[in-house]
């Protein structure tokens, strides 16, 4: 075991606690959210040309199935809540390992399935509703929190840090806000506001999710107590409760509670 992974040591054995705690606040809001929210849903469409390409002329948009946006938040909050369950129990041993040398391949894992049904959430709220760009927002995003996982193995027990992985996964994950932002300014220009609460979450969420980038680049620039793998876990563990649970509830409050 390398120096840091021994320096690491001391504090693992703390990160059960937490796991366990994170996972049931999670797992309790998944339930609350199941019980309490009213079924919601909006439509996933397609449109298709009729014509040669450039004709002008197009088919649709046919409605292809409706997402109920209640479900997609519970399923984000549920994958968390078993994620931190799984590293807290059966797969403890192997999940402590992996922190004390600086990687977490299921923190990654769970966030490229649970951070992009969160993503295409913020779309499709925004008016984003073609399959199309939905299927797209969520490839992109799962290839940025990918990334991240990439950072982490290519720069284990390497003496410089190869930032290409970091640099890539920025460039991925600004993709999605873009193509939101788009659609939130081309709608307001069209006198189609969407309603405040959608703004309050893009702006919120966009936040906190390059808290996320920031972490990694204390960790990897060894800052203070982020030259600490098990210290940058827990900031992980933390910073993605409070993400989940801010979109949850902006969500619940803005289009999910009874009337």
């Amino acid at each position: 075991m390398n120096e840091t992974a021994t320096a690491a040591q001391p504090t693992l054995g703390k990160l059960r606690n937490l796991n366990l705690a994170v996972g049931a606040v999670h797992a309790a809001q998944a339930v609350l959210i199941l019980v309490i929210a009213k079924a919601a849903a909006l439509p996933v469409v397609i449109s298709y040309m009729t014509g040669p390409p450039g004709a002008g002329q197009y088919g649709g948009p046919d409605s292809l199935f409706d997402l109920r946006i209640d479900l997609a938040v519970v399923a984000f909050l549920a994958l968390a809540a078993i994620d931190h369950f799984s590293v807290a129990t059966w797969a403890r041993g192997w999940y402590e390992k992996q922190v004390a040398c600086g990687v977490n391949p299921a923190r990654w894992l769970e966030y490229s399935v649970s951070a992009s049904i969160m993503v295409v959430l913020i779309a499709m709220l925004s008016g984003i509703d073609q399959i199309t760009a939905l299927i797209a927002l969520f490839g992109v995003n799962a290839s940025m929190i990918l990334f991240g996982l990439v950072m982490e193995q290519v720069n284990l027990r390497h003496e410089g840090i190869d930032w290409r992985p970091f640099i890539y996964g920025c460039i991925a994950g600004a993709v999605p806000w873009i193509a939101i932002a788009a659609q939130l300014v081309i709608s307001s220009s069209k006198g189609a506001n969407a309603p405040g609460f959608v703004y309050v979450i893009f702006v919120t969420l966009f936040l906190l999710f390059n808290t996320f980038a920031i972490n990694m680049w204390l960790q990897y620039r060894g800052r203070g107590r982020w030259a600490n793998p098990v210290f940058a876990e827990r900031v992980y563990i933390w910073l993605s409760l409070i993400a989940k649970s801010a979109l949850a509830w902006q969500v619940y409050f803005g289009a999910l509670a009874g009337s």
